[in-house]
């Protein structure tokens, strides 16, 4: 049975604080498949070591790649030739078992992927399919979904793919990121109704450029086609120091609305991929009074509130991730809110937006939940226990309603390790430096 964490209780004495959040998820892996496809060694600074990044890390030494963590932290990463046979652990990390099965088509030899029981219930049939119609051997029992074993041959021809991305957007990363590596370059074609979470595709078309790919990309605003291609090429290793993880931030900026004072997020970059970054508008619109500050020590993010929150009507189909966060905040607030497009969600670590309706509800909130979207309305919520069904956000949601409402209890806190090594810790460090 999963420990309970008796989430800290501040109420409305306001915090001050500063914060320094770890490196990006999205980014690190990124990279780290990126570097591994490189003619030239990389060297990752900042990066995030979570259970996802060591999940990323195994994988890729698995296959070969030679990676070294430097006593501050970096990463060497020094590729070489894939090979096989390998057995791959991708936990629950889609990163992981999105990204890596591209890579191992890439290798001579058997490569297993198998992982946590939830991965075997998250979608992945769009990859496998897509590698079969470029020729990869997979054996998954017609299941197509984990557990699986690719049958490289050490090299992929490349060409023409469509893909339905409905349900994920890794599914459109994982094929460009191969694209490089292959004979004659990839062109993706999305054939969805829908295309979540744009801004991470975005994210990986701009580092594929950083390494040196060539990549074209249709104006799908305009012309309402998606479509990639990534052009078959060398990649060149890079110095890259890895932003933090914006959407991490989440729970420590609403602690600066929920409590009232100032938080301040170290690092925060003036112009990124990242998805995360859109807080800095959300959160605004929730009554948080929001600056991008420039000192000679770098950038960094202000975040004042005064325990008033206000409830907001946002589309978040782009930034799906943000949700628990954003309706944990919701739930606390003075006036309704609708988050919608966020269908998507079902399919993450969890169905999150069942979860997040069954938990808030169980502590007397009101929510609402339609196939694609919560209504939250203003409830008086009491003490008891908030479940993270094995999901870091999940967990870290429960930590912000927490902060409001006394009695909280978070089931398995430790999730979070996925991409935050020791939220306990920062939680804390955040209200001391408060008091």
């Amino acid at each position: 049975m999963s420990e309970h964490w008796s989430a800290p209780f501040r109420g409305l004495k306001p915090v001050s604080a500063s914060i320094v959040i770890p490196g990006s998820k999205s980014v690190t892996n990124r990279a780290l498949i990126l570097a591994a496809l490189a003619k030239t060694p990389s060297i990752l600074r900042k990066p995030l070591h979570s259970r996802d990044s060591q999940l990323m890390i195994a994988g890729l030494s698995a296959l070969g790649t030679k990676i070294v963590s430097l006593p501050n932290g970096d990463l060497e990463i020094t590729p070489a030739k894939f090979f096989g046979p390998a057995a791959i652990d991708v936990g629950n990390a889609g990163t992981v078992m999105r990204f890596l099965p591209p890579l191992a088509a890439l290798t001579t030899g058997l490569v297993h992927f198998d992982g946590d029981p939830r991965s075997h219930e998250r979608p992945l049939g769009p990859v496998i399919t897509a590698l079969e119609d470029l020729g990869i051997s997979i054996e998954h029992g017609s299941r197509y979904s984990l557990p699986l074993t690719i049958n490289g041959t050490g090299k992929v021809k490349g060409g023409l793919l469509e893909i339905d991305a409905t349900s994920s957007s890794q599914f459109i990363s994982a094929l460009l990121l191969m694209g490089p590596a292959t004979e004659e370059g990839i062109t993706v074609t999305h054939v969805g109704t829908s295309l979540p979470s744009l801004p991470h595709i975005e994210m990986t078309i701009q580092m594929l450029r950083d390494f040196g790919a060539k990549v074209s990309v249709s104006d799908y605003r305009s012309t309402g086609i998606y479509q990639w291609r990534v052009e078959a090429g060398e990649l060149h290793g890079l110095d890259l120091i890895v932003e933090p993880d914006l959407s991490n931030a989440a729970p420590f900026m609403a602690a600066a609305m929920i409590c009232g004072g100032e938080v301040r997020i170290s690092d925060w970059p003036k112009e990124t991929t990242q998805p995360g970054d859109q807080l800095r508008k959300i959160f605004a619109q929730m009554g948080a009074r929001i600056e991008l500050v420039s000192d000679p020590s770098g950038n960094y993010l202000s975040i004042k509130g005064d325990g008033v929150i206000a409830g907001i009507d946002v589309d978040l189909h782009d930034v799906g991730e943000l949700t628990p966060s954003i309706a944990a905040l919701c739930a606390l607030a003075e006036t309704p809110s609708t988050l919608r497009g966020i269908g998507h969600l079902r399919l993450h670590e969890t169905d999150r937006l069942a979860a997040l309706a069954a938990e808030i509800n169980a502590l007397g909130g009101d929510v609402d939940e339609e196939a694609s979207a919560l209504h939250i309305s203003p409830a008086p919520l009491h003490s008891g226990i908030f479940h993270s069904y094995e999901d870091h956000r999940l967990a870290t949601a429960g930590a912000i309603i927490g902060l409001r409402i006394p009695g909280i209890e978070v089931e398995n806190i430790a999730t979070t390790k996925k991409t935050l090594p020791d939220f306990p810790g920062a939680w804390a460090q955040l209200l001391a430096d408060g008091n």
